[in-house]
């Protein structure tokens, strides 16, 4: 309850129009070592990047959820300033649909608090990580995600890790674009990335149409797959 409070304060001091960016990630035992490692550095430096944006700083909103055995929420929506940067560790399954429908929840929540605090907002992102294929079922999930894409309430990036990712499952989360696979290990690259274009949302009017730079995409993403 007191979190509410202090969110509710958020969108009261700062009226500014947010954009919701959820980070879904997978921290399965497959990605122990060097990918986890390069995931936490690229999301440090994500947060970082935000926060260094005089503009971006006040309206993006990021929430992370992580499955790697369990589905965990390592950051909720709110403001930048007041949170810590998660750091990760690699162990269990992939509890993907979980991790999706968790997101999906929050999502929801968050924006009726927009809503009732009259806070604008953009259409939400969702950032769907994984280097393997889910241990549960991703129907309901899939299903969500779906919907709200056709109904222009959310855009997806699905991204694939490494060579035993299925990614004719994270095209399944994606009926308009298709799914993309990380050069490597490159997340920082990607979060750099990811960073610059949240960057040019918030210098933008919600429902206002964003061309977003898909040169960029060369300096992370496998565009041969």
């Amino acid at each position: 309850m007191t979190d509410l409070i202090l969110y509710d304060q958020d969108l009261a001091d700062n009226p500014t129009a947010r954009i919701p960016v959820c980070l879904v990630l997978d921290t399965s035992s497959s990605m122990e070592g060097l990918p986890i490692n390069e995931l936490n550095e690229g999301v440090t430096m994500f947060m970082n990047e935000i926060l260094k944006d005089e503009i971006t700083r006040y309206s993006a909103e990021i929430s992370v959820i992580t499955f790697g055995g369990t589905v965990n929420k390592v950051l909720d929506f709110g403001n930048l300033e007041d949170q810590q940067v998660p750091i990760f560790s690699a162990n269990g399954g992939t509890p993907m649909g979980e991790g999706v429908e968790t997101t999906l929840e929050l999502l929801d929540e968050r924006k009726k608090e927009y809503q009732k605090a009259g806070v604008d907002y953009f259409q939400p992102w969702l950032i769907l990580m994984t280097d393997g294929q889910p241990t549960d079922s991703i129907e309901t999930a899939v299903s969500q995600t779906c919907d709200l894409i056709e109904n222009r309430k959310l855009t997806i990036f699905p991204i694939g890790i490494g060579d035993s990712v299925d990614m004719s499952v994270l095209a399944r989360f994606s009926p308009k674009r298709s799914p993309m696979k990380l050069q490597g290990l490159k997340f920082k690259e990607f979060f750099e990335w990811l960073s610059q274009s949240v960057s040019v949302v918030s210098q933008s009017i919600p429902g206002e149409k964003i061309e977003l730079d898909i040169e960029g995409l060369k300096g992370w993403a496998d565009l041969e797959i």
